[in-house]
C-alpha cells in the first residue's frame, strides 16, 4: 500500500538540524558561472557581480583565534547583503553560489530553520555555533509575527556584531518587512536595527520558470494519480484536507524530514485553500518539495487555483505566488513523467 504523509511525524535530533544547515538538492550544483543573467534586466548581471566581490571580501579581518588572537581587536560588525527581488529571478541560485564559492565554515537555512534551530538549541548556543561561521546564508526571510522579528533581528545583530557576513533573500525590502501581517510600527526600531547591516541588492526580472514554458499543469484524472502511486516506488498518496490537517501537528521545519526518501508526491481533491494558516503550511510544504526536485501529481482543482483572490491579495501574496510558480513547476514535471511512461 502507497505511504501517505500524515503518517510522518518527524522528530529530527539537533544533530540533524545543524548537518541540514546546507543548500538543498535543486541547488546543490548552483554556481555563479551557471548563472545566466537576463540581458532585459540588467540589476542581474550587477548582482552576480557584486557576489562576486562580496565573496572575496568575507573573512578578512576577523581574529584566526590561538595566541595571537588574544591581542587582535574585535572584528567591526560585518556588513551583509540582502537580495530583493520578485520570485524566480535567481536570487536563491546566487545565494547557494555564494555559499559553494566561500572557503571555511559557513551555515545555509531558510528563515523558519533558524528560528527552530534557535528555538531547540536556546538564543545563546545557537548564536555560539553559528558565531564560528565566516558566512552565514537566509533564504526566504520573511517576519510572518513578532516572536520572529524579534529573535532574528537580534540574531542577526549578535553575529554581525561577531564579525560574521550574513546574507539573505527576500521578496520584500528590509524596512518593509512585515507589513501587511502585524503591528510593524510597533517593532519599526528593531526592523531598523537590522536593515542598517545590510546592503540591499535589487534584482528585477521574470519568473524563470516561465521563460521556456508559460503553460499551466491541469489536473489529472483521479484515478492515474492514484495508480500512478502505486506502481512507483518511494511515492506517497494523500488527499489535500486530511494532509491539511496533518501539517497543523508537524513543526514547518521538519518537513524537509517528512520528505525523506520521497520520490513523488502524489495529490486528491485538491481544493481551494482559504485560510491564511493552511496556507502558509503548505507554501513551506511546496518550498521544501521544490528544493528536493520532488515531482507532483495531483487530481482535483488546477493547482493554479489552489489560493483564493483574497490570500493573493495579502501581506502574503509573494509567498503565495511563489508558491503557485513551484507548485505549477512540480506539476509539469509530474505530467512530463506520465508523458515518459
Amino acid at each position: 500500500m502507497t505511504e501517505s504523509l500524515t503518517e510522518r511525524t518527524p522528530a529530527p535530533s539537533l544533530d540533524r538540524l545543524v548537518a541540514d544547515l546546507v543548500p538543498p538538492p535543486r541547488f546543490a550544483r548552483a554556481r555563479l558561472d551557471n548563472y545566466v543573467p537576463d540581458p532585459q534586466y540588467p540589476s542581474q548581471a550587477e548582482a552576480k557581480d557584486r557576489i562576486a566581490e562580496f565573496a572575496r571580501g568575507i573573512g578578512r579581518g576577523r581574529s584566526t583565534g590561538g595566541l595571537k588572537g588574544l591581542f587582535r581587536k574585535r572584528p567591526t560588525a560585518a556588513r551583509g547583503l540582502y537580495l530583493d527581488g520578485g520570485f524566480g529571478v535567481g536570487k536563491t541560485h546566487l545565494l547557494t553560489s555564494l555559499f559553494h564559492v566561500t572557503s571555511g565554515h559557513r551555515v545555509y537555512g531558510t528563515f523558519v530553520e533558524y528560528t527552530n534551530m534557535v528555538g531547540a538549541l536556546g538564543f545563546t548556543k545557537a548564536v555560539d555555533l553559528l558565531a564560528d561561521a565566516s558566512l552565514v546564508c537566509i533564504d526566504e526571510f520573511e517576519l510572518d509575527d513578532p516572536g520572529d522579528t524579534l529573535l532574528m533581528t537580534r540574531l542577526i545583530r549578535e553575529l554581525s556584531d561577531r564579525g560574521v557576513a550574513i546574507v539573505a533573500t527576500s521578496n520584500t525590502l528590509p524596512e518593509a518587512l512585515g507589513e501587511g501581517r502585524f503591528a510593524a510600527q510597533d517593532f519599526l526600531r528593531e526592523i531598523q536595527s537590522m536593515s542598517e547591516r545590510f546592503d540591499v541588492l535589487r534584482i528585477d526580472g521574470e519568473d524563470y520558470r516561465r521563460r521556456e514554458a508559460v503553460e499551466e499543469a491541469p489536473a489529472l484524472p483521479e484515478r492515474t494519480v492514484r495508480e500512478h502511486a502505486d506502481a512507483t516506488p518511494g511515492a506517497t498518496l494523500d488527499a489535500l484536507p486530511p494532509l491539511l490537517a496533518h501539517l497543523k501537528t508537524v513543526h514547518p521545519s521538519r518537513y524537509g524530514a517528512m520528505l525523506d526518501d520521497v520520490t513523488c508526491a502524489h495529490l486528491t481533491e485538491v481544493a481551494t485553500i482559504a485560510d491564511h494558516n493552511n496556507g502558509l503550511r503548505f507554501v513551506v510544504l511546496v518550498d521544501r518539495l521544490y528544493d528536493r526536485e520532488i515531482p507532483v501529481l495531483a487530481s482535483g482543482q488546477e493547482v493554479a487555483g489552489i489560493f483564493t483572490d483574497e490570500l493573493l491579495r495579502s501581506g502574503y501574496r509573494k509567498k503565495y505566488y511563489r508558491s503557485l510558480s513551484r507548485l505549477t513547476s512540480l506539476a509539469r514535471d509530474g505530467a512530463k513523467i506520465l508523458e515518459a511512461a
